[in-house]
């Protein structure tokens, strides 16, 4: 990798776990480090604001899912990326992680070169974001190096995948983006989302924009109008 090493929190209380994750990920020069533990798991992210952090959901003393949501609940680590690993293969839970906003899932027993490829393929992800440019549209400004979006000068904060989806609907303001569509470009191929996912981050962008700037369009998408 070019530039200083990303930085890779994993939390899991399996010591198996957590050995074999940190084997293969120093491999490909990421800087590692471990959490055994939901408590622990947070303090280490404050202390560390890694660059990426794999939850394992079913932990002691706090889950992953509320890892999640007490660490996306400040905005040091809005644009942190959260992968959850998850022995759960009902769809509600993986769903459940999503909302909470985490970027993607990888299903125990885990293959090392999976869970790899899919750590690279988000930071290619976050890479693609950051070229593309600042949007001005009407009193709302944009910015995907920054993850900012600003009305009337007022900064608004919005997680990762709020903002990601703001930014894709605004890029092409009137045009009707299709479910299926936002899916693809938000969530990737690879992370099984449903309907719900997308009304969910679509509910909450509205609430926390106070603009009546996204329209639904029944049964197709959802479009940027302003």
């Amino acid at each position: 990798m070019e530039g200083k090493p990303k930085k890779i929190l994993i939390a899991d209380d399996e010591p198996d776990i957590l050995e074999i994750i940190s084997y293969n990920l120093s491999r490909e020069g990421f800087e590692v480090y471990t959490a055994k533990d939901g408590n622990e798991a947070i303090e280490r992210a404050k202390q560390l604001h890694p660059d990426l952090i794999i939850l394992d959901i079913m932990m002691p003393r706090k889950t992953g899912v509320e890892v999640c949501e007490i660490l996306r609940s400040q905005p040091m680590f809005q644009d942190t990326l959260i992968i959850f690993l998850t022995a759960m293969s009902d769809e509600a839970s993986q769903i459940k992680g999503l909302e909470t906003g985490a970027d993607d899932y990888v299903n125990k027993p885990i293959s090392p070169k999976v869970l790899v490829s899919r750590v690279h393929a988000l930071f290619r992800r976050v890479n693609n974001n950051e070229t593309g440019k600042t949007l001005k549209l009407g009193n709302i400004q944009i910015d995907p190096v920054k993850f900012m979006v600003s009305i009337d000068g007022q900064e608004i904060v919005l997680a990762k995948k709020e903002f990601e989806l703001l930014y894709l609907l605004a890029s092409r303001p009137g045009r009707v983006f299709l479910r299926n569509e936002i899916l693809s470009q938000i969530w990737g191929n690879d992370v099984i989302v449903g309907d719900r996912t997308i009304d969910v981050h679509i509910r909450k962008v509205r609430q926390k924009l106070g603009v009546d700037c996204i329209t639904t369009v029944k049964g197709v998408g959802y479009k940027f109008d302003i």
